[in-house]
């Protein structure tokens, strides 16, 4: 190549470069300063904070109280507040020790060896009262307050309802493209109600203190700290769950108490059909991702539970003859393989004991007379479709509250319909059939209520800042046929008998301060453990009191031996618990 050629080609190369990097000067500098690269980090923004330093007193987004106005993972702890600029000053230490009961050398020492803001609280040792609080800011030292910080509550309770945040730039400018106000660190919510409620929750400003330093930690502009506060008397929004605190609490309790590791329990309250108390186990770990995932909102294969539906399609369909007996001394698919000694049971004994041949047999009979009677039956109960609410709020058409929850499934091929082996492991809840705990939950208050069937509520109102109301969230119909009243009449007294029952599996219930009507059930999961031992899924769902129903309660463990599953015996612990809540009440 000629030698200009080539010194002609370098030069363009180098003033491209040049250009390319003016052009990149220019982008930070002036062009997208306020909102550069995907994330849309606000350049100025991010210059002036390496200036200041500051202490959050509230992030400004929303927060979730129980059905009493209880706050469910954040409250207001008093705190102290020393901005380090104190080392370079004289301040009354003497006088504040008085106040914190902190030796004033102490709280020198503390500022001391520090470039960043020191909080003190209850996790230092540090108590302090609203008067106490009052004192310290009525001393007017520069650079000491006593504040109200929003922090988490030392136990959470309901994590996998409430949820988790976190951060994520690209989502947050996806997901609110006209949201050019929140920072790029704005925490968005991941999963639960956070997930849910999140456009609600999104703060407008967050209440802080600040002051200006410069490179070497220094004042910049004097030692006045701002304060800076949100002043929108509408946000941030408090969330009202239909969760009892006290009752959430105890849930979990119980289901500790019974080493339930993996699992959970829903609790409804019947009349409102609202969510108590939800419970899912192993606890939620953020590092582990696997521990994320709510149970009470996913399929699981229920076993024996699902004898309720063939129950009601049985009596629908008029085949609950009372005087007909079944050879319980057979296996599901009519053998006599020596693994159950029953005998001659009737219908209603035979749901007491959950007999597998005689609700084999009677799923074979209904198929014959529809082959959809399964499903349409379970539908009516409000099994398969999502049980949680959903309708329309603002601009929202179907806002789902409860938006991690599965639906349901009874078949896996349309063939198995008419495959005898795959309707008989079908009609004892176990082939392809997969029902939340959620809605079995559901499924067992409709009973209760005598057959009607209503979406399950976790959320009762949101609320402006200021305490009025911005949203309230009735009670809907699940839609769909429901069942007959007679026929929910008929399964109570099944349900009821289950407890009843000398034989009956749930017998135990019977030294229960209230009176349990409903019924258990073992899941094969496919599973062993490391021993080799086989892996259930072992529940046991009903309400009570029988007469008067108030309480839907489900358990269940997951991946568990049948000798070692504390279903049964959660399930009576959160009866009792509950007997004595109601005592207090009245």
């Amino acid at each position: 190549m000629n030698p200009n050629r080539r010194m002609l080609v370098v030069g363009i190369f180098f003033i491209l470069m040049l250009c390319a990097t003016l052009y990149r000067l220019a982008d930070i500098q002036l062009i997208h300063t306020e909102s550069f690269s995907k994330k849309g980090v606000n350049l100025v923004q991010e210059s002036v904070n390496q200036r200041t330093q500051e202490v959050v007193i509230d992030d400004g987004r929303g927060r979730f109280v129980d059905r009493n106005g209880e706050s469910i993972q954040k409250h207001a702890e008093p705190s102290l507040v020393l901005f380090p600029f104190l080392k370079e000053t004289s301040w009354p230490a003497e006088e504040l020790s008085k106040i914190v009961n902190i030796s004033s050398d102490e709280l020198k020492g503390l500022v001391s060896g520090t470039k960043e803001p020191v909080v003190l609280s209850k996790d230092d040792g540090l108590r302090l009262t609203k008067a106490e609080l009052e004192k310290i800011n009525e001393l007017e030292i520069p650079g000491v307050f006593g504040i109200y910080r929003q922090t988490l509550l030392d136990e959470s309770l309901g994590e996998h309802i409430i949820g988790i945040t976190g951060e994520n730039a690209e989502r947050l400018r996806e997901k609110y493209p006209d949201r050019t106000d929140l920072s790029y660190k704005t925490k968005i919510g991941v999963t639960g109600l956070e997930k849910a409620f999140d456009e609600f929750l999104l703060p407008d400003a967050e209440t802080k203190l600040l002051y200006h330093v410069d490179g070497d930690g220094h004042p910049l502009f004097g030692i006045n700290v701002k304060y800076i506060a949100d002043s929108n008397p509408f946000y941030p929004v408090t969330v009202q769950t239909t969760i009892d605190k006290n009752i959430q609490e105890m849930a979990e309790k119980v289901l500790d108490k019974q080493k339930v590791e993996k699992g959970g329990l829903v609790l409804l309250d019947i009349e409102n059909n609202e969510i108590l108390s939800m419970v899912s186990r192993p606890t939620l770990n953020r590092s582990e991702s696997t521990t994320l995932t709510n149970y009470m909102l996913q399929p699981l294969f229920p076993g024996s539970v699902f004898k309720t539906v063939i129950s009601a399609a049985a009596i629908e369909y008029g085949l609950d003859d009372a005087t007909r007996q079944f050879n319980c001394s057979l296996n599901l698919y009519g053998e006599d393989d020596g693994g159950q000694d029953d005998g001659q049971l009737s219908f209603e004994r035979s749901f007491a004991k959950s007999c597998n041949y005689t609700f084999t047999t009677l799923a074979e009979e209904l198929m014959e007379k529809d082959k959809n009677v399964i499903e349409n039956t379970a539908d009516k109960l409000g099994l398969i479709g999502p049980a949680g609410w959903s309708g329309e709020v603002f601009h929202y058409e179907n806002f789902k509250q409860l938006p991690d929850e599965k639906t349901g499934n009874i078949w896996g091929d349309e063939k198995d319909k008419s495959v005898a082996k795959a309707i008989d492991q079908t009609a004892i809840g176990q082939k392809n059939v997969k029902i939340t705990p959620l809605a079995i939950a559901n499924m067992m208050a409709t009973i209760a209520r005598g057959g009607q069937k209503e979406q399950i509520k976790i959320v009762k109102n949101i609320l402006y800042k200021n305490g009025t109301n911005m949203f309230s969230f009735t009670s809907n119909s699940l839609g769909g046929e429901e069942l007959s009243p007679i026929t929910a009449s008929k399964l109570q007294k099944l349900l009821r008998l289950v407890v009843t029952d000398p034989e009956g599996t749930g017998r135990r219930f019977q030294t229960s301060s209230f009176e349990v009507s409903g019924k258990s059930g073992t899941a094969q999961t496919g599973k062993k453990d490391e021993n080799g031992h086989t892996l259930y899924n072992k529940w046991f769902a009903g309400y009570f009191p029988s007469s008067n129903p108030r309480y839907a309660l489900v358990v269940v463990e997951m991946d568990t031996t049948s000798a070692e599953a504390g279903t049964n015996a959660a399930f009576y612990d959160v009866a009792e618990e509950m007997s004595k809540i109601d005592e207090r009440k009245n």
